[in-house]
């Protein structure tokens, strides 16, 4: 494996080359063999997902277009010792808040962040646990990130990628360079990243 930091390039109209990537999981959470270079399916329609197989092809897929959903801005909600801040556009539904800390972020109340309701520990669990960096800690937003640099594909859902670099042109207001969520459905409007279209869609992986 070379000593150059991985990184993921967008091959337009087509999928995302992975390279240098050590560590690749599959959505079963098994780790995957790897090579110095990787084509990852980013159309939705390969048979053998995470890879590639050239089905974007015949698919006719676009590496750009569609209408990003959620507003591009950050929505922040205070407490008295901790603010979080939540930008929509990046969010890919992946609920690890709820199930997390669904005493402090659950969607049916309103608001529906309430950071006194737990401790500022939980808080930060949750935005270490989101994927996406759709939540952040303060203001202005404060990534928390760990663990490995890894790309793992989530169940009927985008790669969770953390740790690697992207060079895309395409970014939402304050997006973590090394934290996001990538969509692999081929519907999302805000492309190479999941804006969370593959949820109303009802894409499955497999």
């Amino acid at each position: 494996m070379s000593d150059a930091p991985p990184i993921l390039q967008e091959r337009e109209n087509g999928p995302l080359i992975a390279k240098n990537v050590t560590r690749l999981f599959d959505e079963t959470g098994a780790e995957l063999d790897v090579k110095p270079v990787m084509a990852l399916c980013r159309c939705g329609q390969s048979k053998s997902k995470p890879f590639c197989d050239g089905s974007h092809t015949a698919a006719g897929f676009e590496s750009r277009g569609g209408k990003p959903e959620g507003p591009d801005r950050f929505f922040t909600y205070e407490g008295k010792e901790v603010t979080v801040s939540f930008n929509p556009r990046l969010c890919g539904h992946a609920a690890e808040c709820g199930r997390i800390a669904s005493h402090i972020f659950d969607v049916a109340q309103k608001p529906w962040v309430q950071p006194d309701q737990g401790t500022v520990e939980e808080v930060k669990a949750v935005v270490a646990a989101c994927p996406s960096g759709a939540l952040q800690m303060g203001v202005p937003p404060e990534t928390l990130v760990t663990g490995a640099a890894e790309v793992r594909a989530s169940k009927d859902g985008p790669l969770w990628v953390k740790g690697v670099a992207i060079d895309t042109d395409t970014a939402a207001t304050g997006m973590p360079s090394d934290k996001f969520i990538l969509c692999r459905c081929g519907k999302s409007g805000n492309k190479p990243f999941c804006d969370g279209t593959h949820r109303a869609a009802g894409w499955k992986s497999s």
